[in-house]
């Protein structure tokens, strides 16, 4: 056998990488981040109080347990709600098609503030009715509306979801399912969502990371999440520290579901990588 050996001249020529536009306007950017960084770093030493730290660190933490928890419950709720609103946006008939689209369109259309509002003060204006109906213990409480709200809401998107990444796949692993005696449930089960959940897994934590920052609303109808408590805080002690520390949160929180988004997609896409 015999081995050529190949010199350095052989090897193609570096590309030599100039200052374009758009490189400088990189590295400016990344630049000012960093310096926007030390900045607020520099400050909250400067602005550090301990005793503020320790009045309202308790409190921080127990909004951020209610904003997870109204996070987590909404968006499970939501999902369970999403099945039958997207077969109906896949159905045939006009009927189910038409009530489908018509709830998408009113959830995604309208701000999810004036849909809080609606269901907090809108219906609880009509008490006798509700009374009457043994519904009042829901809509008194500004905890159940807010998971009703969002639950509601989050439901409309990701149906959409679940509707693109099931409509994604092509019409051959149907035909194919078919061919091979696997009825529509089945091939819907064994062979259709395992390929959407990998498309839909991305717009999935894009929907909860906007569920996570859109949960700050429900401050504004007296539940003490992470932003309720901040307002508490600012409002007790007028020091603008303590809306850094819940953005500082939020951050912390948005960038942990990221990594595990990632990790999760690596994980079931592992059999498409060579």
């Amino acid at each position: 056998m015999t081995v050529i050996a190949r010199s350095d001249d052989d090897a193609p020529p570096r590309i030599k990488r100039g200052w374009t536009r758009e490189r400088t306007v990189g590295h400016v950017l990344v630049g000012f981040w960093i310096l926007a960084f030390i900045l607020l770093a520099v400050y909250l030493f400067g602005a550090w109080n301990p005793e503020l730290f320790a009045r309202w660190a308790g409190p921080y933490i127990s909004g951020l347990g209610v904003t997870l928890l109204l996070v987590v419950l909404s968006g499970a709720i939501g999902f369970i709600l999403s099945i039958p609103v997207a077969y109906g946006r896949m159905s045939r008939n006009p009927v189910l098609s038409a009530l489908a689209y018509g709830y998408v369109y009113f959830f995604r259309g309208t701000p999810l503030l004036a849909q809080t509002y609606l269901i907090y003060y809108g219906l609880g204006s009509l008490r006798p009715q509700l009374e009457a109906i043994g519904l009042w213990w829901l809509f008194r409480e500004a905890w159940y509306c807010a998971i009703l709200t969002f639950s509601l809401n989050t439901a409309a998107y990701q149906a959409e979801i679940l509707r693109g990444a099931i409509e994604s796949v092509p019409r051959g692993q149907w035909e194919g399912a078919a061919a091979l005696g696997l009825h529509k449930l089945q091939t819907l089960r064994k062979v259709i969502l395992p390929q959407a959940m990998i498309v839909a897994l991305r717009p999935y934590g894009n929907e909860i990371v906007l569920l996570i920052k859109s949960s700050a609303v429900v401050a504004l109808i007296t539940v003490l999440d992470l932003l309720g408590v901040t307002r508490l805080a600012f409002s007790r002690s007028f020091d603008f520290q303590t809306y850094i520390w819940a953005a500082i949160i939020y951050l912390a929180v948005v960038e942990t579901l990221r990594h595990a988004v990632d990790w999760i997609e690596r994980r079931i896409t592992r059999h498409l990588k060579r």
